[in-house]
């Protein structure tokens, strides 16, 4: 019998090493793709996920108070900058593996994993993309501390499907899109051109994922018959726990579905 995709993902999230984790998720994504084209999707199944993902013993995770300020005009600072990214990469490798498992239970269209396999995908390319800009600039991940509070937003929405759509991708990926173009800027300045592309694919894919968000939102909103912005307000003002931060870029965000209405006013909710 074939691992169900639920099976496959709580694999994926009970590996602890960032390279054996993305390997691992890789073939299980071009695995579920296979079957796909084959016209023989894997059944999605059903099985528990960690509360929290495995971990490598390194780096240590510090309180996000803690964790030291990087100041990217240094080499140093540019290295501490991709191990940042990094992390955030592993965690989104977990976080779109967590979402298929942990909400297996919950009737949803084949599309809908799709996407989250694809999205899982293309974050452990980016884990390893990164991964190798580091090695080439004499570190690794695991070298520096890193934030510990990456995982809050799954545990914090691990009963509320459509909670996790709306701080995950609409909120946390989102961001990823405002705050991207700058570290572009930073290391296109600096000639290094190896991080530089790597970005550029992170920055291009990650609005994929979150239109995945949007779209998946509003369609259980519509389907229950929920006016999705205003879903989309109580939720986050629920589970995320600060106002949105601008400046926003507003024509990447359109063009993952996400218009101004859904969140400036959470911005401007904290003043």
């Amino acid at each position: 019998m074939p691992l169900s995709l639920a099976e496959m993902a709580v694999e994926v999230l009970t590996t602890a090493d960032g390279r054996a984790k993305s390997a691992l998720g890789r073939a299980h994504a071009a695995r579920w793709f296979a079957a796909r084209e084959a016209g023989q999707p894997l059944p999605i199944g059903r099985a528990e996920p960690p509360p929290r993902p495995a971990r490598p013993a390194r780096p240590e995770l510090l309180a996000p108070r803690d964790v030291p300020r990087r100041r990217p005009g240094t080499p140093e600072g540019r290295i501490a900058l991709l191990h940042a990214v990094a992390h955030i990469e592993l965690n989104a490798v977990d976080l779109h593996w967590d979402i298929i498992a942990r909400f297996a239970d919950q009737p949803m269209p084949l599309g809908f994993y799709d996407d989250w396999v694809k999205a899982a995908d293309e974050e452990a390319k980016h884990f390893n993309l990164i991964c190798d800009c580091l090695e080439a600039m004499g570190s690794h991940y695991g070298a520096l501390p890193a934030h510990a509070g990456m995982w809050r937003a799954a545990e914090d929405t691990a009963g509320d499907l459509l909670g996790r759509l709306a701080v995950v991708p609409m909120v946390l990926e989102a961001r990823g899109l405002d705050v991207t173009p700058g570290m572009i800027e930073v290391f296109a300045r600096h000639g290094e051109t190896q991080a530089l592309a790597a970005l550029e694919v992170i920055h291009a894919e990650e609005v994929a994922h979150v239109a995945y968000g949007s779209k998946w939102f509003n369609w259980l909103c519509g389907r229950d018959g929920l006016d999705p912005k205003d879903v989309f307000h109580a939720l986050v003002r629920r589970y995320f726990h600060s106002p949105l931060k601008p400046p926003f870029n507003e024509a990447r965000r359109a063009d993952a579905g996400l218009p101004p209405d859904f969140y400036w006013p959470l911005a401007e909710s904290a003043e």
